[in-house]
């Protein structure tokens, strides 16, 4: 029955077929969205081939400008290899001049060997050269009294020149005003003489006419004669003639009168013209004869300058031959005065001068309490009685030698309270007690100026430093942060030498200095900065090296010489044993600090004098700093200050002891004989004071 059944198989058809029109409708919408995504595709698909139409564009462009930076390159890498085989041989050649080189170094060390020898023998000379030293000092003192009197004798001749200029001057202008009254004259010569020929021309007509004239009249009064019953008509033309003659007459007579006095006016002018003449022939001559003089003059002026150019640079040999003779390290001993704090009392003094002639000034004699003496014998000695002045004379050579382009470095060596800083700075407010720093200022300041007269021009630059703990202080900064504050070390400073010989200071303040006034504010803002502490031997104890330098340069316009000097001017820290300075804390690091850099400046010292290969200068900052002015053709001075406290005996033998020793070495070009021996107790003469 089902089987048969189309009612129902007429819905499930209608079923079927309405199920069948929606899956139609859906296929129809989505193909309708397919249509759309396909042309959606479509323009994308466009889009991308014209872009990639566009890409392929530009990476051929790119792919030229590739070409072409890599043809670039490769030219580059053409240069290179050319360059490389010319730095290959360049260097091939460098390495033939390395061994000529070190063939030249054999031969320089064959050669030093050779110069050791006549070192020797040039040792052996300088023993007879000391016996000529005192005829050299006369000489150098005639010298300077020669220098002396062509200096004022070319002041005399700068005025004699100046007053010549003056007359010459004088001469010029008296000429100029001659010429101008010649030339005036002249033209009213001319015009005169024109006008006298004017009058001459107007004569000769006068006479001319005058003499037609009295023809007319003598044919006139024939005429007369002849007719006396003439007409009024004759009678009126006679009188017109006769006063036309007068008047012609009259005219003449004025016309000669002028004439007169035209010619005497040119006879004055002539008188006045030959008078010029003279006078600006005897001008002349006169210009001529101080035209003369003034060559003389220049000539003889010129011919002194020369005189006093070559007076200075013989002046500036004998002087470093001298101070050569003397010593290139010489060492000078100073005591203080007793102090009302020394507590001497009764004691008798621990200090004595020897009178004898040889060591008289130059030797000191030490006296312990169980009445060992212990003498000693310097270069010069300058007891407690000694003031400033005559310490400085001493010295002032060694400055003269800054100014004349040497390296000098003077420094004061003694334990606290021996005078070092009164030595060396004294008090610069009070003119008698100003010491060796303001002094040699002076004395370059001052003599500086005095050579501008001889062409010579100079450029100051002063720098001061202290260190302090092995640690450098610029003592002129202006930045506080520079500086160091309880022991903790600031900025930090390095010591260079150039090839030259020169030292400098890395960021160090370096003020240019023209006038002495600027040294001295320098100077007390440096005091205000500088480290000092309390110790038992002192109230105000200097707990750092004092460095003072000034560079100078100078230059001779006329000579074209040049000269680059230096002037160290050290105020070292106090030296005693820690037992003697009582010292703790970081008084205890201070003195063992300067206690070891003074050790390694006499082991620097002895090195030297030893002629060792290897000589300490880095192992302390003192010595690193001072080492171009330890050696060749450099001065240095050592004042070694003694206190005669009874207390301190013990301090200054051993500061004495040292100063014997560095006095005894020979150093640089070699100076003299030994001066005094060694006291016999090497033991105490070590800088240990630890």
């Amino acid at each position: 029955m089902k089987k048969f059944d189309h009612k129902g198989n007429l819905e499930l058809v209608s079923e079927l077929n309405a199920r069948l029109k929606v899956c139609i409708k859906w296929f129809q919408k989505r193909d309708e969205s397919h249509v759309e995504e396909e042309g959606k595709l479509q323009i994308a698909l466009d889009a991308s081939e014209k872009k990639c139409t566009e890409t392929e564009a530009e990476i051929k462009n790119k792919e030229e400008t590739f070409s072409a930076t890599i043809s670039e390159l490769r030219q580059d890498n053409a240069c290179l290899q050319e360059r490389l085989a010319k730095e290959e041989s360049e260097k091939l050649d460098a390495i033939a001049c390395h061994r000529k080189e070190n063939e030249a170094r054999i031969a320089l060390e064959a050669l030093q060997a050779s110069l050791t020898k006549d070192l020797e023998k040039a040792q052996q000379d300088i023993l007879a050269a000391n016996q000529r030293a005192a005829s050299v000092d006369d000489m150098y003192k005639r010298l300077q009294e020669y220098n002396l009197s062509l200096q004022q004798y070319n002041s005399k001749l700068h005025a004699e020149l100046e007053v010549a200029r003056e007359s010459l001057k004088r001469v010029e202008k008296e000429k100029s005003t001659i010429v101008e009254n010649h030339s005036t004259l002249r033209g009213r010569y001319s015009s005169l003489q024109d006008q006298l020929n004017l009058a001459r021309t107007a004569q000769d007509e006068a006479l001319n006419q005058k003499d037609t004239l009295a023809n007319e009249v003598k044919c006139l009064r024939g005429e007369l004669q002849q007719y006396k019953e003439s007409s009024g008509e004759s009678c009126a033309k006679l009188e017109y003639h006769m006063e036309k003659t007068k008047s012609l007459e009259e005219t003449c007579s004025s016309q000669r009168e002028q004439i007169c006095l035209l010619e005497h006016q040119l006879a004055a002018a002539n008188e006045k013209l030959k008078m010029s003449d003279l006078s600006s022939i005897e001008t002349r001559t006169e210009f001529e004869k101080q035209k003369r003089t003034v060559r003389e003059l220049q000539e003889r002026l010129a011919e002194t300058e020369n005189q006093l150019v070559e007076g200075e640079k013989l002046r500036k040999k004998l002087h470093n031959t001298i101070l050569e003779l003397k010593g290139n390290i010489r060492v000078f001993c100073r005591v203080r005065p007793v102090l009302p704090d020394d507590g001497a009392g009764s004691e008798p003094p621990v200090i004595s001068y020897p009178t004898s002639t040889e060591a008289l000034g130059r030797g000191i004699d030490v006296i312990q309490s169980a009445g060992q003496k212990y003498p000693f014998t310097f270069d010069k000695v300058f007891n407690h009685d000694a003031s400033q002045q005559e310490v400085f004379v001493e010295i002032s050579q060694l400055v003269q030698s800054a100014l004349d382009g040497y390296k000098v470095c003077i420094f004061a060596y003694g334990q606290t309270g021996s005078g070092k800083t009164y030595t060396m700075m004294g008090r610069p407010e009070a003119p008698e007690q100003k010491g060796l720093i303001p002094r040699s200022l002076e004395q370059i300041f001052q003599t500086s100026q005095s050579l501008m007269a001889q062409g010579w021009k100079y450029k100051m630059q002063a720098s001061m430093l202290e260190i302090y703990n092995e640690t450098i202080r610029d003592l002129l900064s202006t930045n506080k942060s520079s500086s160091t504050e309880n022991g903790a070390p600031g900025k930090q400073y390095t010591i260079k030498h150039d090839a030259n010989g020169n030292t400098h200071v890395t960021d160090l303040t370096i003020v240019d200095v023209c006038r002495i006034e600027e040294i001295s504010s320098l100077l007390r803002q440096a005091a205000q900065s500088r480290s000092v502490g309390k110790t038992q031997m002192n109230e105000q104890s200097s707990r750092s090296h004092f460095v003072f330098t000034l560079r100078i340069s100078g230059v001779n316009e006329g000579t074209e010489q040049q000269v680059q000097g230096v002037l160290n001017l050290i105020d070292l820290a106090g030296s005693e044993r820690l037992s003697r300075s009582g010292a703790t804390g970081d008084r205890l690091k201070e003195t063992q600090a300067i206690n070891r850099s003074l050790s390694c400046l006499s082991d620097v010292i002895f090195s030297l004098a030893k002629k060792e290969d290897h000589v300490p200068f880095r192992n302390s900052k003192l010595t690193y700093l001072l080492q171009p002015c330890l050696g060749g053709d450099s001065k240095t001075l050592m004042f070694v200050n003694i206190s005669p406290d009874p207390s301190s005996v013990g301090e200054s033998l051993c500061s004495l002891r040292f100063a014997a020793r560095v006095n005894a070495c020979e150093i640089g070009i070699p100076r003299r004989q030994m001066l005094a021996q060694i006291p016999a107790r090497p033991a105490d003469s070590r800088l240990s004071y630890g």
